[in-house]
């Protein structure tokens, strides 16, 4: 997450680890730099066209701006909008139109409404991605941040049931963002939870939560060595009719199991 009124770490965007860079205009960025901000991503997206990253912008909700932002970057074909403060379908749709067809659409899901919604924001195919706003979200719900703990069975629901969810409608989810970025020990805490939970992505404030992602969410070279061998056994076994059998190494191996590793291949 990089704000864009801020050039010096606009500039670091090619030496980022991040697979996606994103380009925020809303919170964290005051009222009066909103246009230098505006004008500096504009630049970003012209200058960072070849990098092997994904350029979304993040941009105010429709009623506070977001709509100017997007009909302004949409010549500038950023990967994706990031859209905050979704509520209904109807906000989804009303997005979609502002958008130029070849930009995706992510939405950040952080209002009581979105959150009863989830499984109808994603039905249009150009949204892709969900991104969880718990700060916003407890605020919404009336809910103190306070519940924000690791051990805390109401924060450990959502985080399942939004997982859970984006996955059944087919979009992929993405953690909160957690704001205390010096304490390092805290946030491994929070990304073995998540890891556990099936999360492969969160979004991040600094570089060395970028690494510390990146190692958690990873895959050992172990793990897909297995992957592999397990997708190349069921496959020359299935071109003879055998669909279930006992590898020597791995034990039974059947279709779920082939589908899992194809998907730890896949992540």
């Amino acid at each position: 997450m990089l704000s864009c009124h801020n050039e010096k770490h606009l500039n670091k965007i090619p030496s980022l680890d991040a697979d996606c860079i994103m380009l925020n205009l809303e919170d964290g960025v005051s009222e009066e730099k909103k246009p230098l901000a505006l004008k500096l991503c504009c630049e970003a997206l012209e200058k960072y066209t070849n990098v092997e990253k994904l350029l979304v912008v993040r941009v105010n909700s429709l009623d506070e701006g977001g709509v100017e932002e997007i009909e302004k970057l949409n010549s500038y074909k950023p990967d994706a909008f990031r859209v905050p403060k979704i509520r209904t379908v109807e906000d989804v749709e009303l997005a979609l139109e502002l958008i130029d067809d070849s930009i995706g659409l992510h939405l950040s899901i952080e209002t009581k409404e979105a959150w009863l919604n989830l499984k109808e924001l994603a039905k249009n195919k150009r949204v892709t991605t969900l991104y969880l706003g718990i700060l916003d979200l407890l605020a919404d719900l009336k809910l103190p941040h306070s519940l924000i703990e690791i051990s805390n069975p109401t924060i450990e629901y959502i985080l399942t049931h939004f997982l859970i969810t984006s996955h059944a409608i087919g979009v992929k989810p993405v953690s909160f963002v957690f704001q205390e970025y010096k304490n390092e020990s805290k946030f491994a805490e929070w990304l073995e939870l998540e890891s556990r939970i099936g999360f492969s992505a969160k979004g991040c404030i600094s570089p060395s939560q970028v690494i510390m992602v990146n190692k958690a969410f990873g895959i050992s070279k172990t793990e897909l060595r297995r992957a592999e061998e397990i997708v190349k056994a069921f496959e020359l076994n299935s071109k003879n009719g055998i669909t279930g059998f006992v590898h020597e190494k791995y034990g039974f191996i059947d279709e779920p199991i082939y589908k899992g590793a194809l998907n730890q291949i896949k992540r």
